[in-house]
């Protein structure tokens, strides 16, 4: 493990390099990381980083939201295995479909998605904009993409919106069920529920605080409670650790957990500066169409 640091400092310096982790990612990557976050504050950071070089410790919709938000910039990824099943979970023709139904209709894509889906949309969202930036939209239509259950939780709190709703999902997120949460919540009665907006309503509804994965981190960190069950994907564990080791953090009672997420390892990162390979690489013309809602997030948000 440290001759892996050791390799990868010296790495940086020479490949002038800046790393960019996600909060599921192990927690080996996590400790070595320039910049930790979830997709929100890692899309916010690309922009602004000076290296020439963006080493993004996620899953593949990352690395080229990275790359989309800095064409100039050389984007690596350790893993290009490491995908996320929902960004693909919308078809192409159902958003043509939609836009010739409904007039005055906005494409509102989830950042969870990869950049082929992302030419097709208005603007995009994170878990920790999304609420923001739909309700400042002028439309009254929106058509949520490619997340089912983040867009119905927005759509509950905005009901002067009408919603249209697509039918992909985090298997992560989804896998976490009332029953798992009211069983946890049995054995640890006093410790509040935090949930990703990503489950499903039923457990929502269980919830002392939905928020985004950053957002799970601040509660719990200015909460005076000492004790959390967390429905999220157990990554954020390493942070909330960190940031408060006087308190008590579990999951509810299964496996939640990101195969794709935890493909990116210490070696792999290493491997992946050395080599300089796997780069994203995206069309010119395709790109410019998908940056344009990413640049309109920030915008807004």
């Amino acid at each position: 493990m440290e001759e892996l640091v050791k390799q990868l400092i010296e790495l940086k310096k020479e490949r002038d390099a800046v790393i960019l982790a996600h909060y599921y990612v192990s927690d080996e990557v996590q400790a070595v990381a320039d910049y930790i976050g979830d997709s929100y504050y890692l899309s916010k950071i690309a922009t602004t980083v000076k290296e020439k070089t963006i080493c993004f410790c996620g899953v593949q919709f990352m690395g080229e939201s990275a790359k989309l938000l800095n064409p100039e910039k050389t984007v690596v990824i350790p893993d290009k295995n490491a995908d996320c099943p929902m960004a693909h979970m919308v078809d192409i023709d159902r958003i043509k479909k939609v836009r010739e139904e409904y007039e005055d209709v906005a494409v509102v894509c989830y950042i969870n998605s990869t950049a082929e889906l992302k030419q097709y949309a208005d603007v995009c969202v994170t878990s920790a904009n999304a609420m923001k930036i739909v309700r400042s939209l002028p439309n009254k239509n929106i058509f949520f993409i490619p997340d089912e259950h983040l867009g119905r939780y927005i759509a509950s709190k905005l009901p002067e919106k009408n919603f249209i709703f697509n039918d992909g999902f985090c298997h992560v997120h989804t896998s976490i069920t009332a029953e798992n949460v009211k069983k946890a919540k049995e054995a640890r009665p006093n410790a509040k529920v935090l949930v990703h907006p990503e489950c499903k309503l039923e457990v929502l509804e269980l919830a002392d605080y939905i928020g985004s994965t950053s957002g799970i981190i601040d509660y719990a960190t200015n909460s005076e409670e000492k004790e959390f069950l967390i429905c999220t994907e157990m990554g954020v564990f390493y942070e909330l650790n960190k940031k408060n080791p006087d308190k008590r953090f579990y999951s509810v009672g299964h496996r939640q957990f990101c195969p794709n997420m935890k493909l990116i390892t210490l070696d792999k990162v290493v491997r992946c500066l050395r080599e300089m390979s796997p780069v994203i690489e995206l069309d010119a013309e395709k790109a410019d169409k998908a940056k344009a809602p990413l640049d309109r997030m920030l915008e807004l948000s």
